[in-house]
């Protein structure tokens, strides 16, 4: 194609690309956004801080601006950066001595001084790994996720780290993906939540704290939708999907005032993320008011030219600027280019002066102008005791008992002897995860081993080890040896499932079961007749048809972090009465994914009695475990069901919703009673049930308590194929009880 032909070549800087998808939506772009609680373009008057920064763009020259653009993510790289004055930050360097000598050089050696952002993939953990953001997710309690936050933005920020690339908020129905490790599931309630509570963990009240760092969220947007579970790869999506499912956890993060945001890897509906002006400039930047900066994921803007978008460099970064994205990261499409872009009008000055501006607004809001360099005395090497017992409370908050006939669960502490069998029994850092910042390698902390957890919780008595067989190996050799020590031992722990390697970023899966030959282990065991217990370890949802149908008890423990091992021997010998949910449904096959509860029904729901209705000829209809299923080691009743109207007004209108629930067992326990909705008849079809509340509470054997939620008209709205918010009159379902299969029911109308 001609030059004037290319994407991001006219003057008014991705217009062309905007329309697009404004053609697709009906004219969303020209309409304008509307929905509940809709941010501010900025607020109003200008603070000091807003002059300060206004008076630095001024003395900069054109090539000191892009400069500020560039993000670079090595030392030798930053430095030759720095001697040509190009460079606004560096990424995934660390130590307190390397990064203050990199400060040092822009501080002192350039001529206006402008200090540089460090970043850092601090996902679940600095010094101190908590579970892994999934695994955060199952706690339903948002605080899990906010003390994380908080410990790791402290260490990170001591140790002369600013900004983290997190939290990870996408939304997925697709467990085959690596990195839904890294978010919090099927749902974007739950998400929403999660990531709130992350983001002020993270910064605080004022990020510029030594102990707090500027948060990012990410990935923008719909990464999760990543067709066949394939990292990276296309995502097709509707509008109207769009805003429901993918789109809430970010809005929610710029409510709560993250102070950036990342690109994602994937396309939208045929356009890249990192040259979507809709997603980037008119939806966050404009609908949702965002006024901090977007960085590029890693060399997201090269990835424009192999996407098909762009032909060379420079239309990827006259795509890339006027879409939306800051900050370029470790590609340098905007060093290169922007002056000829500039001279070309294919983009402006005020796009690049806007990019600036939202750089230094962050580096101003860090305080970086006022303390650009960081203590060395202070960096943390290694958790302190303090943040060891923060990690081991919220690993065994997070753990999710799947089933538990007999019950087997919990075990005993009279116990005579104990056998550990499994490869992840005495697995250290695969009890990380994946993104484990420093928390692994030489001259870190390992994780607590099961192992050294149960000698530790049952010091009297015999504990041994049998790995089986490795975690994805064929040789099935070592069976006989574990079969040996279970006969030779009161009860055995087999602990299964995956390595930290086997899920996160670039580690999709094709099937989900258990790899290698770990489920033939189980059956193993189970040979021996004797009592046994399963404890999963792993990234994702598995398919565990046979261990639901063959293990005694099953006990999800996720990937759970520095004091995994204590974790687990706390829920396992009863000092915990686990009161975790899944966040995202278990499927009963690979073939049956996608499988979520808050699917849309369709003309011929499931019915196993009808052929012709929407099913699978060799499964049963819906997952293993739904969404929200948790067992506990006692029992539960939840009834009382109260509304506090029967009408909801569609502007301002209030109704509570208020449950009983009632610790029916022998133990003191959680439970998380759970409110969804379900708008039976709309102008779009709506799921057959949307998470609109939760609480989880400790009660004592014998208890009851009251819980209430409040919903209004933006709990029963959604977004329509024009991407603006609707609120109809009609019935709304309300469903209360501890799972997304709640039969306990009650209805309204909006009016």
């Amino acid at each position: 194609m001609s030059q004037q032909e290319r994407p991001g070549s006219s003057a008014t800087g991705g217009v062309n690309r905007r329309l697009v998808l404004a053609g697709l939506a009906g004219g969303v772009a020209s309409a304008g956004l509307t929905g509940p609680s809709a941010a501010a373009a900025a607020p109003a008057g200008r603070p000091e801080r807003d002059r300060r920064v206004e008076a630095l763009l001024g003395k900069m020259t054109l090539a000191e601006k892009i400069g500020q653009l560039q993000l670079v993510g090595d030392e030798t790289t930053a430095r030759a950066a720095l001697a040509a004055g190009r460079l606004g930050g560096v990424f995934s360097v660390v130590g307190a001595a390397k990064l203050n000598a990199l400060q040092r050089i822009a501080v002192e050696r350039t001529r206006l001084g402008i200090p540089l952002v460090f970043g850092l993939d601090v996902i679940h953990g600095y010094t101190t790994n908590f579970p892994i953001p999934l695994a955060q997710g199952a706690s339903f309690d948002p605080a899990v996720a906010g003390t994380d936050a908080a410990v790791s933005a402290g260490e990170a920020r001591r140790s002369g780290i600013h900004w983290t690339y997190a939290p990870m908020m996408d939304v997925t129905h697709e467990p085959r993906w690596g990195r839904i490790a890294e978010g919090y599931g099927e749902d974007p309630y739950l998400a929403a939540r999660f990531a709130v509570a992350k983001v002020r963990g993270y910064q605080g009240d004022d990020y510029s704290a030594p102990d707090r760092v500027a948060a990012c969220a990410k990935h923008f947007v719909a990464y999760g939708g990543a067709e066949g579970g394939r990292d990276y790869n296309t995502v097709d999506v509707s509008l109207q999907r769009l805003h429901n499912l993918y789109l809430p956890p970010f809005k929610a993060s710029v409510e709560a005032g993250v102070a950036t945001v990342m690109a994602s890897f994937n396309t939208i509906s045929g356009v890249p993320a990192h040259g979507n002006g809709y997603v980037l400039h008119d939806v966050l930047k404009g609908a949702y008011g965002f006024r901090g900066f977007v960085v590029s994921d890693y060399t997201g803007i090269e990835e424009l030219i192999l996407h098909g978008l762009a032909g060379d460099g420079a239309d990827a970064a006259a795509a890339a600027l006027p879409a939306g994205v800051d900050m370029e990261m470790v590609s340098t499409n905007y060093a290169r280019f922007a002056e000829r872009l500039l001279a070309e009008r294919r983009i402006t000055r005020d796009q690049i002066d806007d990019a600036v501006r939202r750089i230094l607004l962050v580096k101003f809001r860090l305080g970086l102008f006022e303390r650009p360099y960081v203590d060395e005395a202070t960096e943390v090497k290694a958790p302190s005791p303090a943040a060891l017992a923060a990690s081991r409370q919220v690993a065994a908050r997070c753990m999710v008992l799947l089933k538990n006939d007999g019950p087997v669960l919990p075990l005993a502490k009279t116990v005579g002897s104990v056998a550990v069998v499994g490869p992840l029994g005495a697995a250290t850092y695969d009890l990380n995860g994946t993104w484990a910042g420093l928390g692994t390698g030489a001259g870190t902390t390992p994780p607590v081993t099961v192992v050294d957890g149960i000698k530790a919780a049952v010091p009297g008595a015999a504990v041994s080890y049998t790995p089986g067989c490795t975690a994805d190996g064929t040789d099935t050799g070592g069976f006989a040896a574990a079969q040996q020590a279970a006969r030779a031992a009161d009860v055995t722990v087999v602990v299964v499932g995956e390595t930290a390697a086997m899920s996160g970023e670039a580690a999709a899966r094709s099937t989900i079961d258990l790899p290698g030959v770990q489920q033939q282990l189980v059956a193993a065991i189970k040979e021996t007749g004797k009592p046994f217990v399963v404890v999963l370890v792993n990234g994702r949802p598995l398919t565990i048809p046979y261990l639901h149908e063959n293990a005694p008890a099953i006990l999800e423990a996720w990937a759970p972090g520095v004091q995994g091992g204590h974790a687990i021997a706390d829920v396992l010998f009863g000092v915990v009465n686990p009161g975790g949910k899944l966040p995202v449904s278990f499927p009963r096959a690979v073939g049956q994914i996608p499988v979520y509860y808050n699917h849309e029904n369709t003309g011929r729901p499931a019915d196993p009695a009808s052929k012709y209705t929407s099913k699978y000829l060799d499964l049963p209809s819906g997952p293993l475990y739904e969404f929200g299923h948790g067992l506990s080691y006692t029992t539960f009743r939840v009834d009382g069901l109260r509304l506090s109207g029967t009408s909801l007004p569609a502007r301002g209108g209030r109704i509570e919703v208020s449950a009983t629930v009632t610790n029916t067992g022998g133990r003191d326990g959680d439970e998380v009673v759970q409110l969804y909705l379900r708008d039976p008849v709309a102008t779009i079809v709506q799921p057959v049930r949307r998470l609109r509340g939760f609480r989880r509470v400790t009660l004592a054997a014998g208890a009851s308590t009251t819980v209430s939620f409040t919903l209004t008209p933006d709990d029963v709205g959604f977004y329509d194929n024009t991407a603006r918010f609707r609120v109809e009159p009609g019935k709304i379902e309300v469903y209360v009880g501890t799972s997304s299969a709640a039969t306990l029911s009650a209805s309204f109308m909006v009016v």
